[in-house]
């Protein structure tokens, strides 16, 4: 029992490490979801938003907000600071 271990552990050593994924990564497609034409609102304050409306699902993201994980290409995301000045308009 005792040689089962080291003898996993020397196994374990021998396996590669995959690289790790490329650094520059491909272009946000902002056009899915309408985010190309809303682009304008970065640098803005979050409250121009009470005045628009949207053709499809909209959320707004603030520093800390516990967000889903579910890529959805219609929904358009707008990341605010914690100033309410919208930094990112994205497609997900």
């Amino acid at each position: 029992m005792r040689f089962i271990i080291p003898a996993f552990l020397a196994l374990a050593a021998c396996t590669e490490i995959p690289p790790a994924p490329p650094l520059d990564q491909p272009a946000e497609d902002t056009t899915s979801c309408g985010a190309g034409p809303d682009s304008n609102l970065v640098g803005q304050s979050v409250d121009v938003l009470a005045a628009m409306t949207f053709p499809g699902p909209m959320r707004v993201i603030r520093p800390g907000m516990l967000i889903t994980q579910e890529y959805n290409i219609k929904r358009l995301n707008l990341d605010v600071n914690h100033k309410g000045i919208i930094t990112r308009v994205w497609c997900g």
